[in-house]
């Protein structure tokens, strides 16, 4: 044809064609028919070309359903061995599973777990699998766990980012690996047979169909409590804190006594609320435990390490400190919370003015009532109580309540 650049394209409209741009129009042969016209380009065809096309097409035709053909007699042939093939696809399965766990047990370190009747847990120099791969074994901080046949709670109290969730979340994986047939990353490991792992950790919510976090939270909750055993395991971590300070203490200190009396599980429960610790001197079946720190100099050190008894105050704000607020901010928390802390606290508003230009009014607040002294109640009270104020006027009304508040 004498055009230099003459090549040939396909698609599923025009077929295969000889593409030829505006500049070479002009070299064209005669023999050419045009297909398509372009901005830039026309596309053209051939007799001998169209008699090509045919056969390609043809043969790929042929191509598709004699591979078609092909796979229905290997289909036929391998049916007559199905059970046999299955049979070796499970076993190569199953000796895939277990060499993989063979190897991560020998690389790792783990011991066979052994199983009592006694519902007792004793995992001596525990490890978090996962936790321990990613940091690495010279970081991760082993801990010990025990529970003996006559303890089903551990209450664990301490600090943000102290270690608690992995305490719990390793006793869970530690579980689930010794039940499945795997060695376990422990120095030794005594378990009984749980039926059952329900838990409750993590924030989480289905806002679309209108659940809060704490809807998530109770739903979760309930499911586990109704549905445990004895022979259960149940991993509470944190629960109680969606809702105001008395709800949550009072829902968390119920569902540890329903728990404790009714369920009988065996269970690991993480609370901020230090009060709920002063439980273990009525539930028989409770024990308190906490992670360690290290206080020295104002700086604070989490040890990671589980021990008895519960802790002796929070560190809110030294992980507050960790996570880079504002040096003043946590000044002035420091100082509400000294304040707080006080029998009677006195509430005072920051300082915004001179102490000349300043007049304020300071507001005295009762320090918060314990779950579990003992206490006397005010007679107003029950005076409160008997006024029947639907057959009163709106006038008594007012006048009771002045009364009442005069004897307050």
């Amino acid at each position: 044809s004498g055009i230099t650049t003459l090549k040939i394209d396909y698609n599923r409209k025009d077929g295969y064609y000889f593409h030829v741009t505006n500049s070479n129009l002009s070299l064209v042969p005669d023999h050419f028919f045009r297909k398509a016209t372009l901005k830039n380009s026309e596309r053209f065809g051939t007799a001998e070309l169209a008699k090509i096309e045919g056969e390609m097409l043809e043969a790929r035709e042929k191509s598709s359903t004699l591979e078609y053909d092909i796979f229905m007699r290997v289909r036929e042939q391998v049916e007559r061995y199905i059970d046999r093939l299955q049979s070796l696809a499970k076993a190569i399965a199953t000796v895939d599973v277990l060499q993989s766990l063979a190897v991560v047990a020998e690389t790792n370190h783990y011991v066979r777990p052994i199983f009592n009747n006694e519902h007792r847990i004793v995992i001596d120099q525990g490890r978090h699998a996962v936790v321990e791969k990613v940091m690495g074994v010279q970081e991760y901080i082993p801990n010990t766990i025990t529970f003996d046949s006559q303890t089903n709670i551990q209450l664990i109290t301490g600090p943000n980012m102290s270690g608690k969730s992995t305490y719990m979340r390793q006793l869970a994986l530690s579980v689930v690996m010794a039940q499945m047939g795997s060695y376990v990353p422990a120095d030794s490991i005594d378990l009984p047979v749980f039926d059952a792992i329900y838990t409750r950790i993590g924030a989480a919510d289905d806002l679309i169909s209108g659940q809060s976090t704490f809807m998530v939270e109770m739903m979760e909750a309930n499911q586990a409590i109704k549905r445990a055993t004895p022979n259960s395991l149940i991993i509470f971590d944190e629960l109680g804190r969606g809702t105001a300070t008395y709800d949550g203490m009072a829902l968390a200190q119920s569902i540890i006594e329903f728990i404790h009396d009714k369920v009988g599980a065996k269970t690991m429960f993480a609370t901020h609320y230090h009060e709920l610790t002063a439980l273990s001197n009525t539930l028989t079946h409770l024990v308190n435990v906490h992670v360690a720190t290290l206080e020295k100099d104002g700086e604070v050190t989490f040890l990671h390490k589980i021990v008895d008894g519960p802790a002796d105050k929070s560190y809110g704000i030294h992980v507050a400190k960790i996570a880079g607020l504002p040096a003043d901010l946590l000044e002035r928390a420091d100082t509400i919370l000294t304040q707080l802390e006080g029998d009677t606290v006195t509430i005072q508003p920051q300082e915004k003015v001179s102490p000349q230009e300043k007049t304020v009014t300071e507001t005295h607040v009762n320090e918060q009532i314990s779950l579990f002294d003992d206490f006397t109640e005010n007679p107003v009270l029950q005076e409160l109580r008997d006024l029947d104020i639907y057959n009163m006027t709106p006038m008594q009304v007012m006048m009771a309540v002045a009364d009442l508040k005069q004897k307050l």
